[in-house]
């Protein structure tokens, strides 16, 4: 790390800074967290609610900021009661030793006003150690309907300002909801659990959504037509169109990274098999699987040249990994005797992916290095956990638990799972994060 040059407090703080991590550089004037560090600590960072605010307004940024930051895998969110500075005197500007005598390394200062359905809101970011100037400042201003978005916005900033990477806020979770009389509906919500709506608009049985890599759409299976077919709707529901009807299983679709092919399961000719469709008229581009076993739930990497998916060819159902193309796969999972709903990490450089694993009396959920081949297990002893989805930059996962509801989690198995969905819920899939 370089820094400035400064007296003894810019010194502590320095060296203060550098036990907290294994490793950190300056970018533009910014700490960078070492997202690599095998010993990385969580960034302490307070989120004081802003003054001279719009009070409800003001109590909402703050929540949902201080969600944002503690779910990013990287930061320690503060308790707002030890806080000793006097907001009110510090207003957009903090006074770096009442944040220094609490713990804090940054500081998150904000105001939001409204006027009818409008709202302005500013943001200011204060690395401690360097004072009172802000490190990062941007201001918003829209609809009132469009504010969290908004303290998404700026929270997704924060993470690229310290990181170098994006945040995965602001974008959706997509998952099937068990309902009366036998049926299920497709839903999508905010990752963070807010703004749950319907996407599939009958009364028949919805499952396994899938979102296109743009976040645009959303593919999913539906009986409405009393045969397991695959639809296309908007990412804000409505009308689907319907992709592929062959006879049989039209289930588990995975969209290509270029979004002009799905891999789907049809079991057309008996038994299920992969195959990859086009996603303009759902017509067969090419088989990719023929064997006498079960194979399903494919899942396409992220560089387009492989599907990963589940066979029971091996006696129980496991994991493999096949060229798009077709030919010989191989099998990746040897945990246990059963693992199912493979997903890849879209991490850029990596080659992961996460599923499903029953290895004791309970289902859980781990990510497999395909280069190393290093398992880690991101849920253990809390109930039963499937269905696992990457969030947009590879950092957490969203998964199932069952009778519980939805939950996300770091992907590198560090602290706690978050629920945030409370209720029936399977077939997990997390899609695409705004644009910037």
């Amino acid at each position: 790390m370089t820094a400035r040059r400064g007296g003894p407090v810019a010194l502590l703080a320095l060296v203060s800074l550098l036990l907290w991590t294994s490793r950190a550089v300056a970018q533009d004037g910014g700490v960078v967290i070492d997202v690599t560090g095998a010993k990385r600590g969580l960034y302490p960072l307070a989120i004081p609610i802003g003054v001279e605010s719009d009070s409800a307004a003001a109590a909402m940024v703050a929540d949902v900021a201080a969600f944002d930051m503690s779910v990013a895998g990287f930061f320690k969110v503060l308790p707002r009661e030890s806080f000793l500075a006097d907001l009110m005197a510090e207003k957009l500007s903090i006074e770096p030793q009442k944040w220094k005598d609490v713990g804090a390394y940054g500081v998150m200062k904000f105001r939001v006003s409204t006027s009818g359905d409008s709202f302005e809101l500013e943001f200011r970011l204060f690395e401690v150690s360097k004072g009172n100037t802000s490190s990062l400042s941007k201001s918003y201003r829209g609809r009132k309907a469009d504010l969290r978005q908004s303290v998404h916005a700026w929270c997704n900033e924060v993470v690229k300002y310290y990181t170098g990477e994006r945040g995965f806020f602001g974008s959706k979770i997509a998952f099937t909801v068990r309902q009366r009389g036998g049926t299920s509906a497709i839903y999508a919500m905010d990752f963070d659990g807010a703004n749950p709506y319907s996407i599939s608009r009958n009364k028949s049985v919805n499952t396994l959504a899938a979102w296109s890599r743009s976040g645009g759409s959303v593919a999913y299976t539906s009986y409405m037509r009393n045969n397991p077919d695959l639809y296309v709707a908007t990412a804000s529901g409505g009308r689907p169109r319907r992709l592929s009807a062959q006879r049989g299983m039209n289930t588990g679709a995975s969209w290509s990274p270029d979004g002009s092919q799905l891999a789907i399961t049809l079991s057309k000719d008996g038994n299920p098999e992969i195959y990859i469709i086009s996603a303009n008229d759902g017509a067969i581009v090419r088989r990719v699987t023929n064997d006498p076993a079960i194979d399903t739930s494919p899942s396409w990497s992220p560089d387009g040249s492989q599907l990963a998916f589940v066979s029971d060819r091996d006696g129980g159902p496991q994991i493999f990994v096949v060229s798009v193309s077709g030919g010989k796969a191989s099998r990746v999972s040897f945990n246990g005797s059963y693992n199912t709903t493979p997903t890849w990490s879209p991490k850029k450089g990596a080659r992961m992916i996460a599923y499903t694993t029953r290895d004791g009396g309970r289902y859980d959920i781990v990510t497999l290095d395909l280069e190393t081949k290093k398992m880690v297990r991101v849920t253990q002893g809390e109930g039963d956990n499937e269905e696992p989805s990457f969030s947009p930059n590879g950092r957490a996962l969203a998964f199932a638990r069952a009778g519980k509801g939805v939950y996300i989690a770091n992907a590198d198995g560090t602290g706690k799972a978050t629920q945030v969905w409370s209720g029936s819920a399977t077939g997990v899939d997390w899609g695409a994060a705004p644009a910037e």
